[in-house]
């Protein structure tokens, strides 16, 4: 969760309830009923009724007389933001040259809070099973990109993210353990890019490289997701020098290069 302002600050509380409504419809892979809604933001049934029907009413939201789900209109949303960042528009020809070279599915993230956002994405030849598109987030700590990114925080910051996360498995191969999990950040510190295997879900492989701005700060990760039939050995022979050479063109062309 983002940081709260200054008790003296002037926050809207309301707002943060309506907040937390949208984003519970948005983690959700379909529809909800008012009663599930109200469990997962941990309000009254009252109180959850008058934020789905206020999303209704402003169009961002739908009901069909059992389960409310998002309506396209939710994209606005985001769409300044994501206008506005050069580095999506930067990354997405190198992305698709990438895809192109590997025939695999390429992506770019960044750090939001204490989870990977997609903001650019090309689809390889081959169908995964995990459904991602621009804006789909994932927890840091399971996902290749995740890794780079956290690899590339002060320690400060580091020591901060890993008292408060919740390691939970999504598979049987998850790393939940703290300790393993700062051997193996320290370990992408090193050598410049980190794997994941099937541990955000079960047959999924990705490896990913930092992007880094003019100071050398990691501000991106670009990464190749593929299945457990393509070989450890491919992504760590054969695609981590393609890989890094584009991570390292979407550096040079987002911002000049340092002094």
């Amino acid at each position: 969760m983002a940081d709260r302002p200054a008790p003296d600050a002037p926050f809207v509380q309301s707002l943060e309830r309506g907040l937390d409504v949208l984003r519970t419809l948005t983690d959700a892979s379909c529809g909800l009923t008012l009663a599930e809604t109200a469990k997962r933001t941990g309000m009254t049934r009252a109180a959850a009724r008058r934020f789905l029907l206020t999303l209704v009413e402003l169009g961002y939201a739908r009901f069909d007389g059992r389960e409310f789900s998002l309506r396209p209109r939710v994209l606005e949303l985001g769409r300044a933001y994501l206008s506005s960042l050069r580095l999506p528009d930067v990354a997405q020809p190198a992305l698709e040259r990438l895809a192109s070279e590997v025939r695999e599915t390429t992506s770019l993230t960044v750090l939001d809070g204490d989870e990977i956002v997609y903001v650019a994405r090309v689809h390889g030849f081959r169908i995964l099973t995990v459904s991602i598109t621009v804006g789909t987030r994932f927890p840091a700590y399971a996902t290749s990109t995740g890794r780079v990114l956290l690899a590339g925080l002060e320690d400060s910051a580091l020591d901060a993210y890993l008292t408060r996360v919740d390691l939970r498995p999504y598979t049987a191969g998850t790393t939940t353990s703290r300790k393993r999990l700062v051997q193996e950040i320290h370990r992408v510190r090193c050598q410049g890019w980190a794997i994941v295997d099937q541990e955000l879900e079960q047959g999924l492989r990705s490896v990913a490289a930092p992007v880094r701005d003019a100071e050398g700060r990691t501000i991106a990760a670009v990464n190749i997701s593929t299945t457990s039939r393509t070989s450890l050995e491919t992504l760590r022979n054969v695609w981590v020098r393609p890989l890094q050479d584009t991570a390292q063109l979407v550096s040079s062309e987002y911002g000049p290069p340092r002094s």
